[in-house]
């Protein structure tokens, strides 16, 4: 193997090679870490979290048939389909978020792609949530260019659509949408001058190389997405990648790693998968660069880390939530 790259890796750069990316990957372990750390602390508080909230707006019933979700149709998962919520019930909740310590609400709808008629609603409530004084997110799958113009008059602070996994392996986990479906759904996005919240899953039954081909796909962005959560897989019963993998640690916390390394100035979101993350883990995972939660008791429909837990942790660790 050739010796990992000598580049100063907290230059913003969109030229990354697989080659370079997999050579981070491969670092030992705590020289990757010492990395990610230096480059985090030079860009971050590395004692600061953002905090946001995730509502499922919408749940269920979803066309699609990602191998992950348990909100899609085509698997029985115990995840009845919903309408979407009524606006005052979710800036109720909202409330409660800011009240929480949240700085960032995001709502989800589980829909291939949203009608033209659901943004009304959709966009009512990215306006109510910002007159709280939160930023505004949300996640409604495929998207126009019409329509990303329309949240973005609302005030959408971002929009999240995640790349998954690989280009590779994403044949693997989706047949209903392509690659390049997410890929455009981000330019509307980015044309729209709305912020990009885009990051992937570890843990589908994915090999190291198609992490490797995650990170380059997101760094290689024209502009790196100003979020990047990654997610643990949570194994949902019912779902095809639920007997997967199970998911390791260690790479999870490398993929944090690489992840900060190659997008020096985005936010790293420790997302889904922390219910079952030692305390340990996620400290590691913030050392190497995440830093970025979702709190409140659940992730859509899987389970989060209640409030208290992560307050006792970021004393633990002398770690604090991000002001707005």
């Amino acid at each position: 193997m050739n010796a990992p790259v000598s580049l100063d890796s907290g230059i913003l750069r969109h030229d990354w090679s697989r080659q370079e990316i997999a050579e981070l990957f491969a670092l030992p372990f705590s020289d990757l870490i010492y990395r990610a750390h230096g480059v985090h602390r030079a860009r971050f508080d590395a004692h600061e979290v953002q905090i946001s909230t995730l509502l499922s707006i919408k749940t269920g019933g979803c066309p699609e048939d990602c191998a992950y979700c348990p909100q899609s149709a085509a698997y029985e998962t115990g995840v009845k389909a919903g309408k979407l919520m009524d606006v005052d019930a979710v800036l109720k909740d909202a409330r409660a978020a800011k009240e929480g310590g949240a700085t960032r609400f995001c709502m989800g709808a589980a829909w291939r792609a949203p009608k033209d008629r659901d943004l009304d609603a959709v966009c009512e409530m990215v306006e109510g949530v910002r007159a709280l004084g939160m930023e505004t997110c949300v996640t409604l799958g495929m998207l126009t260019a019409a329509q990303a113009d329309r949240l973005k008059a609302a005030g959408l602070d971002y929009y999240n659509h995640n790349l998954d996994t690989s280009p590779e392996f994403y044949g693997e986990i989706i047949s209903t949408r392509t690659y390049q479906d997410r890929l455009d759904t981000l330019t509307h996005v980015r044309d729209a001058g709305i912020h990009v919240c885009c990051g992937g899953i570890v843990g589908m039954g994915e090999t190291r190389d198609d992490r490797v081909g995650m990170i380059h796909a997101l760094a290689t962005l024209p502009v790196h997405p100003e979020s990047v959560p990654i997610n643990m897989l949570v194994q949902v019963e019912g779902t095809p990648v639920s007997r997967g993998q199970a998911p390791d640690a260690i790479e999870f916390v490398r993929t944090i790693a690489v992840a900060r390394l190659t997008m020096p100035d985005s936010m790293v979101r420790l997302s889904a998968g922390r219910e079952t993350m030692s305390d340990e883990a996620q400290a590691l995972a913030f050392f190497a660069g995440a830093n970025s939660i979702f709190c409140g008791p659940k992730l859509l429909t899987t389970a989060n880390p209640a409030r208290d837990r992560d307050a006792a942790l970021f004393d633990r660790l002398g770690m604090r939530a991000m002001a707005q």
